[in-house]
């Protein structure tokens, strides 16, 4: 644009010039080598803008062509690093899509028409196309090479990092992580492996010196490198406390200031404070951690905060904590035990009982047993609380990685993870157990089993086909229908076959039972209805319907264990068919 308006402006300074000489002729007089050359002033003035642009034209023409072999190349040069260019990003692309085969084909071709010495990007290709195939020593030694060129070597040192997190190398790789935290502390994988590593060797002022440089990078969050300072502080007052009370005093109260209501930092604070006989800032201090997150020691350690206090002053100290966390588990359970220390049982098994109400845990029933055996000694009562503390979820702990530990600690021993543990109740205990023995809830009484319906032993019953008059019907319980195939009609003695079919696999399934019908000569005396079916009952069933009948028609008592299937007798010849 800015090109447009030179040229509009150079040809209106023409214009306006050639128009000023146009309204003011003359004549222009040349004398040279003896002859006289008079010409206006206006042709005068065309010729010489034509000379001025002839030259022009002219020498860049001359300079096109003295230059034209090297823009040729340039031409052909740019083309094949554009081709390059692309293939490197149709290979990284390829990469991140998970085509090794791609990946490598590109990484190749971009090679061929970039310099891996110009596009550092070549070697990362060919590294993740390394990983991809699964040649985990190729790509170690792509990130070995990046580390000889500084605009690579955090590359490489990333690459080697994750390849020792992967062998499970902890050591090498906070090795990578140090080195690269020591030129670029702005990269938070780096500089948090390496606090971690310094950490673990107890190394804080190392740890915090780190730290200190990565939030002066504005990379991280204020309030991260914050807490990780104050947890640093803690670990190192925790270890100074009994060596260099003076020193501890400073970290824990930095501690304090940085985060009021981590618990560690106040605790290890009120602790140092109290070697220096400051009970009263101890006191504030403890007072306003509880307010924000009660926990049974700082309970324990605001209690006894002055050792010579009376168990009476304790319980009064306890009821003021009571006071600033009421309905709470911790703060009853706290004045329950100041009340069993001056052996106010009343008082005691009144807050025992209201912190079960609150949440019922291991550590209330515990504390309950406690109370009873003091005031009482009724061992039946105290193995029933023992029992239920037993089946009671567990108290709140220090739980890093499933690890359960009885203090604070600043690294997570299994990971090696900062600021890794924290106060709850462990993972394999939370939720209601099986029976909790709550007090004044009755147990639910456990449901009645009903007995199964008569349509439902008797099962579908066929209709029976009437049959003429001077044959016996007998009514017997027999498998249904297998296999889509309606149950036979037994005909009489005189026409069974002589040859029975095989008995069928007593491990197969019992099939539901439905009704067969058999015909038998009518005797020559009538007999009444009841006397045929007395009669007929006593006709012998094969084994598999006889059993089948008597659970069918006779459910099993709710007690009754059964009969063993190997136990049945042996099944007998017979020349009654089923099917």
């Amino acid at each position: 644009m800015i090109r447009i308006l030179f040229y509009l402006l150079i040809v209106l300074a023409l214009g306006l010039g050639f128009a000023w000489l146009a309204d003011r002729p003359g004549d222009m007089v040349v004398t040279f080598g003896g002859y006289r050359y008079q010409v206006s002033l206006m042709v005068a003035a065309v010729g010489v803008v034509a000379v001025v642009a002839a030259t022009m034209i002219s020498w860049w023409l001359i300079r096109s062509i003295w230059n034209s072999p090297y823009a040729i190349a340039r031409h052909f040069r740019v083309r094949r690093r554009d081709r390059g260019y692309q293939a490197l990003s149709t290979g990284m692309i390829a990469a991140g899509a998970g085509d090794g085969v791609l990946a490598r084909k590109k990484g190749k071709e971009a090679a061929k028409l970039i310099s891996s010495d110009q596009e550092p990007l070549i070697h990362l290709l060919e590294a993740q196309t390394a990983l991809l195939e699964g040649d985990h020593d190729a790509a170690r030694r792509k990130f070995e090479a990046m580390l000889d060129d500084p605009e690579t070597r955090l590359l490489g040192l990333r690459g080697l990092y994750l390849e020792a997190g992967r062998l499970g190398d902890r050591n090498a790789a906070r090795h990578y992580a140090g080195r690269a935290a020591a030129v670029a502390p702005q990269l938070n994988w780096a500089t948090e492996a390496t606090i971690e590593e310094l950490a673990a060797r107890s190394q804080w002022d190392g740890a915090l010196e780190l730290v200190a440089a990565q939030k002066s990078t504005k990379r991280t969050e204020p309030a991260v490198a914050n807490r990780q300072r104050a947890v640093l502080l803690t670990a190192k007052a925790t270890e100074l406390i009994d060596t260099d009370p003076a020193a501890a005093k400073t970290a824990a109260l930095e501690a304090n200031k940085l985060e009021p209501d981590f618990v560690p930092a106040a605790l290890v604070a009120a602790r140092a404070l109290l070697r220096n006989d400051d009970v009263r800032k101890a006191s504030k201090l403890l007072e306003h951690v509880w307010r924000a997150a009660p926990h049974p020691e700082v309970a324990d350690l605001y209690i006894h905060a002055r050792p010579g206090d009376a168990v009476l002053d304790r319980l009064k100290r306890a009821r003021k904590l009571q006071d600033m966390k009421k309905n709470n588990a911790d703060s009853a359970l706290a004045v329950a035990r100041a009340a069993l220390d001056a052996k106010d049982y009343r008082s005691a098994r009144a807050e025992a009982e209201a912190a079960i109400r609150i949440d019922p845990r291991e550590g209330a029933y515990l504390l309950l047993a406690d109370i009873e055996e003091a005031e009482t000694g009724d061992e039946g009562k105290v193995r029933q609380l023992l029992a239920k503390a037993v089946r009671a979820p567990r108290d709140p702990a220090w739980v890093a990685d499933g690890v359960v530990a009885e203090t604070w600690a600043p690294v997570s021993p299994v990971t090696g993870r900062l600021d890794a543990f924290e106060w709850r109740a462990p993972v394999e205990h939370i939720g209601q157990m099986i029976d909790s023995g709550e007090p004044g809830k009755a147990a639910k009484p456990a449901p009645a089993i009903a007995a199964p319906a008569a349509a439902e032993r008797l099962g579908e019953v066929a209709e029976a086909e009437i049959i003429e008059a001077g044959q016996a019907v007998v009514v017997v319980a027999e498998p249904a229908t297998r296999n889509g195939q309606a149950p036979a009609v037994v005909p009489p003695a005189s026409q069974a076959p002589t040859a029975s079919p095989p008995a069928q696999p007593a491990e197969a399934p019992a099939p539901k039972p439905s009704v067969a019908v058999r015909e038998e000569p009518a005797p020559a005396p009538a007999q009444p209805d009841s006397a045929r079916r007395a009669g007929a009952s006593k006709i012998p069933l094969p084994p598999d319907v006889e059993s089948a009948s008597r659970q069918d028609f006779m459910p099993r008592l709710p007690d009754d264990p059964g009969v063993d299937p190997d136990d049945e007798p042996e099944p007998q010849a017979t020349r009654f068919k089923l099917f």
